[in-house]
C-alpha cells in the first residue's frame, strides 16, 4: 500500500529505502545523535561537504526508524532533477500521490499527508534550495505528524530547521608511526579496509602497510567517498603508490561504480557539482583560499582574497557563503574567534581552479606578503611578556609560513625567503623546530644573489642558533664569521653589533677558548648597556656564565646566573629565564644542595611547559632526574629521564640524551639489571663520541663521581667480557634506537 491510498496504517510500515549493498563502517555515535535530534525537531538537515557521507548516514538512520513511523519512511532523490518545478512531483512520485486536475501538487501533498505519521528523506537539496524550502515549509505547516530528514550542502533556511553537520571519519595520526591497533580504532582506516577487501579479499592491516594506510586516510581528511575511491585502487597500485599519488592530486580518485550517480563516480565530479552552484565571487574566493595551508583567519582571507571585483568588505559575506555550502569549514579557535580551513580534497580542487584562472602567482604573492608581515610583527614580541601568545600564533600559522617560504624559494625570491626565515628563527629555536628551520635557512642563503645586507645578516643570526642546537659548531662559527664580515663595512646599530659578538663567543667557549669568549662577551655587554638593551644584556650574561664556569670560577658563574634571573624577571624576558634557573639549579645540585637545585629546575620546567620551550625543557628534566637519583629516589628520577629522552628524540639532541641515558643506566644498575645498564652506559658514551666538539663537554669530577659506583656495580655483575660486549652493543645503537631501548619495558 502506498501513502497515496486510503489511510489504513499497516502493521508493517512501508518504505522505499534501498537495501544496503556494502557494510556501514563507524558512525555509531553519529547515528544515535541524529536519531535524538530527529526526536525533538520536525526538520533536521544533515549538512557537510560533498562525499562526507550525508546520504548514507541519512539512509542508515531512516532504516533504523522504519518501525517508529506507522506510515513508513520514504526517500526522495533530488540529485537528478534540474528544474525547481520538479521538486513536488518527485516527492509525489516517491509517495505514490497522484496529481489532481486543477489543483497545485503542493496542495495535494499537504492534504494527503495531513494525518500521516511518516519520515520523509529529502536527499541532495542544495541545487534546488528555493523550491525545496517552499515545499517543506508548506508540508510542515499542514502535516503535524510529518518529520523530514534532509541532506544538503547548505541548510534549507526554513523556520524550525536544525542543521547537523556530518563530521568526517576519524583518521589515524600519520605524523608518527601508526600501528595496526591504531588503524583498527580509526573509522577512516576501517572503511579503507572494508572497501579494499572488495577488491582483494586477502587484504589486511600489517605493520608494514600501516603507515601508508594512515597517510592515505589523513591526506583525504577522513572523507568517506574519497577513501572508498582510493581503496578501489588496491590490487592495481601498491599502498605506497596510492599514498604518494594522493598528495596534491585528485586524479587517482576517478573510479567509482558504473551504476553510481555520475558525480559520485569521482570525487572531482562531486566537487564539480558543488562548484557550479557558486556565485562568481564565491568561485573567485574559493580558488584564492586554496593557497592557505593549515587554515586561516578572516583577517588573512581579507588580505589574500580581495581583488578582481571582490572587495575586502565583501569577503566575510562571500566566505560565509562558502561555509554555508560546506566548501569551507569554520571552527572555534583558541582564545575565541573563528578559524577556517578546507578539506584537503577540496583544497586540491580549488588549486586547480586557481591555476585555470591565471591568478595563482598574484594570490600566492599576497599570501607570502601577509605571513611575512605577521612573522615580522611577532618577532620582537618574542623577547617580552607576550611571547607565549606570539609563539602560539606562529605555531598555528606554521603550515602557512612553510608554504610561503617554499613558494619564495621556488620563485627565486631571495629577499622574501631570507626575511621570513630570519623572522622565524627565534620561533623555530624555542619550539624545537631547529632541524626544519635550519633546512629552510640554508636553502634561502644558498639562493641569495640580490637580497639586501640586512636580510642576509638577520638570516645568519637565526641560522647560528639552529646550527648551535645541533652541536654543529663548525657551521655555527662560519655563520658568525660571515655575519661579522658582512657587517664590517656597513652602518649597523649597537644591539646588532653586540649580538654578533655573542655569536662569535659561542663557538669559542665551546672549544675551550674561554678567554676569547669572555673578551667577546664583555664587549657585547658594554655595547648593549650603552643602548640600554636589557634583553641583549641577558643574552650576553647567559653565555658569560658558561664561559666563567669554564675558567674555573664557579662562584662567579652562579653570581652571573642570579643577575640574569633578576634581569629577566625585571624586563619580562621569559625565554631566557629558564636557562638561568636550570643552570644555577644544576650548580647547586653539583654542590649537594639537591632540594634547592631541584626547586629551581622545577620552576624552569614549569615555565618551559607553560611557554612551549621544548629546547630548554629537556635540560631541566635531566637535571631533575639527577637531583632525584642522587637522593636514591628512583621513582621520581625515572619519569624525568624518560620525558627528557622523549624530547631529545624529537629534537635530535644527542648531548642531553647521553646524560639521561646515563641516569637510567644508573637506575638499572641499582636495581640489578646489569645487562641493560651496560648497554645504556655504552649508548651514552657512543652519543658523546659522535659530537664534534665533545672535548668541551667532559664530565666534571663531581659528575664522574655520580656515575662511577653504578658503573663499577655493573662491571662487577657482568664480568669484564660481558661488560665490554654490553658497552659495544650500546655504542652501536645511535640516538633513536638507544632512546627506544631506554624507554622499552625489556
Amino acid at each position: 500500500m502506498s501513502p497515496g491510498s486510503t489511510h489504513q496504517p499497516s502493521s508493517t510500515p512501508s518504505h522505499n529505502l534501498p537495501a544496503p549493498r556494502s557494510s556501514f563502517v563507524g558512525r555509531e555515535r553519529e547515528r544515535e545523535e541524529v536519531k535524538r535530534e530527529l526526536a525533538i525537531t520536525r526538520l533536521l538537515t544533515l549538512t557537510g561537504a560533498g562525499g562526507s557521507g550525508k546520504t548514507r548516514l541519512a539512509l542508515e538512520v531512516a532504516r533504523d526508524l522504519i518501525e517508529a513511523y506507522p506510515d513508513g519512511a520514504w526517500l526522495v532523490e533530488l540529485a537528478p532533477l534540474s528544474e525547481e518545478a520538479l521538486v513536488p512531483k518527485a516527492v509525489a512520485e516517491a509517495l505514490g500521490v497522484p496529481e489532481r486536475p486543477a489543483e497545485p501538487l503542493t496542495d495535494t501533498l499537504a492534504e494527503v499527508l495531513r494525518d500521516r505519521q511518516l519520515l520523509l528523506v529529502l536527499d541532495n537539496c542544495e541545487h534546488l534550495l528555493e523550491a525545496t524550502a517552499q515545499l517543506v515549509d508548506k508540508l510542515l505547516d499542514s502535516c503535524p505528524r510529518l518529520r523530514i530528514l534532509a541532506t544538503s550542502r547548505e541548510g534549507l533556511g526554513v523556520q524550525g530547521e536544525i542543521r547537523w553537520v556530518v563530521p568526517l571519519l576519524s583518521v589515524p595520526d600519520s605524523r608518527r608511526g601508526s600501528t595496526v591497533e591504531e588503524l583498527e580504532g580509526s573509522e577512516s582506516a576501517r572503511l579503507f579496509l572494508a572497501r579494499a577487501r572488495n577488491r582483494d579479499s586477502s587484504f589486511t592491516f600489517t605493520p608494514e602497510n600501516a603507515q601508508a594506510v594512515a597517510r592515505a586516510c589523513t591526506n583525504l581528511d577522513g572523507t568517506p567517498l574519497a577513501i572508498e575511491l582510493a581503496a578501489a585502487r588496491v590490487g592495481t597500485l601498491s599502498l605506497e603508490q596510492i599514498s604518494e599519488r594522493l598528495e596534491g592530486s585528485l586524479e587517482l580518485l576517478t573510479r567509482g561504480g558504473r551504476t553510481a550517480v555520475p558525480r559520485h563516480r569521482t570525487l572531482k565530479g562531486t566537487l564539480d557539482w558543488s562548484y557550479e552552484l557558486l556565485s562568481e565571487d564565491e568561485k573567485k574566493l574559493f580558488g584564492r583560499l586554496s593557497v592557505f595551508a593549515g587554515g586561516w583567519t578572516l583577517e588573512a582571507a581579507e588580505a589574500v582574497g580581495r581583488g578582481g571585483g571582490v572587495e575586502e568588505d565583501d569577503i566575510l559575506d562571500v566566505l560565509s557563503g562558502l561555509v554555508d555550502k560546506s566548501l569551507v569549514v569554520a571552527e572555534s579557535a583558541k582564545g575565541g574567534g573563528v578559524r577556517y580551513r578546507m578539506l584537503e580534497p577540496s583544497r586540491h580542487y580549488a588549486q586547480e581552479k586557481l591555476e585555470e584562472g591565471g591568478e595563482s602567482k598574484e594570490v600566492r604573492r599576497s599570501h607570502a606578503d601577509f605571513f611575512l608581515a605577521l612573522a615580522e610583527d611577532a618577532e620582537p614580541r618574542l623577547r617580552g611578556p607576550e611571547d607565549t601568545e606570539q609563539l602560539e600564533r606562529l605555531e598555528t600559522e606554521h603550515d602557512n609560513m612553510r608554504a610561503a617560504i617554499s613558494w619564495a624559494l621556488e620563485r627565486g625570491e631571495a629577499e622574501l625567503a631570507l626575511r621570513l626565515g630570519g623572522a622565524l628563527g627565534a620561533f623555530w629555536h624555542a619550539r624545537g623546530h631547529s632541524r626544519e628551520g635550519r633546512k629552510w635557512l640554508e636553502e634561502a642563503l644558498a639562493k641569495d644573489d640580490r637580497a639586501s645586507l640586512a636580510a642576509r645578516v638577520k638570516a645568519l643570526k637565526a641560522l647560528f642558533w639552529l646550527a648551535f642546537d645541533h652541536w654543529d659548531h663548525d657551521r655555527a662559527e662560519a655563520v658568525a664569521q660571515e655575519a661579522m664580515e658582512l657587517s664590517a663595512g656597513a652602518e649597523i646599530d649597537r644591539s646588532l653589533a653586540a649580538y654578533l659578538r655573542i655569536m662569535l663567543a659561542g663557538p669559542a667557549w665551546v672549544r675551550g677558548d674561554y678567554e676569547r669568549g669572555k673578551e667577546l662577551l664583555e664587549e657585547s655587554l658594554t655595547l648593549s648597556r650603552e643602548v640600554d638593551d636589557k634583553v641583549g644584556v641577558a643574552e650576553a650574561l647567559f653565555q658569560l656564565a658558561g664561559t666563567t664556569e669554564g675558567l674555573g670560577d664557579t662562584a662567579g658563574a652562579k653570581e652571573i646566573c642570579e643577575e640574569g634571573i633578576a634581569l629577566c624577571r625585571e624586563v619580562g624576558y621569559t625565554y631566557r629565564l629558564p636557562d638561568f634557573l636550570l643552570s644555577l639549579g644544576y650548580h647547586l645540585i653539583l654542590e649537594g644542595n639537591y632540594e634547592r637545585g631541584a626547586a629551581l629546575n622545577e620552576e624552569a620546567a614549569a615555565l618551559c611547559r607553560e611557554h612551549g620551550y621544548k629546547g630548554h625543557l629537556n635540560y631541566a628534566l635531566d637535571n631533575l632526574g639527577w637531583a632525584a637519583l642522587l637522593q636514591d629516589d628512583h621513582e621520581r628520577a625515572r619519569p624525568s629521564y624518560a620525558e627528557s629522552l622523549t624530547l631529545c628524540k624529537e629534537l635530535g639532541d644527542k648531548m642531553n640524551a647521553s646524560e639521561s641515558l646515563d641516569g637510567l643506566a644508573c637506575i638499572s644498575a641499582a636495581e640489578g639489571e646489569a645487562l641493560r645498564a651496560g648497554r645504556l652506559f655504552g649508548a651514552a658514551e657512543g652519543l658523546r663520541e659522535t659530537l664534534r666538539e665533545a672535548v668541551a663537554f667532559q664530565h666534571t669530577p663531581e659528575e664522574d663521581a655520580w656515575r662511577e659506583p653504578y658503573r663499577a656495580t655493573t662491571r662487577s655483575l657482568l664480568g669484564e667480557a660481558s661488560w665490554e660486549e654490553a658497552l659495544a652493543q650500546g655504542h652501536a645503537m645511535g640516538l633513536e634506537k638507544a632512546i627506544e631501548y631506554a624507554l622499552s619495558a625489556e
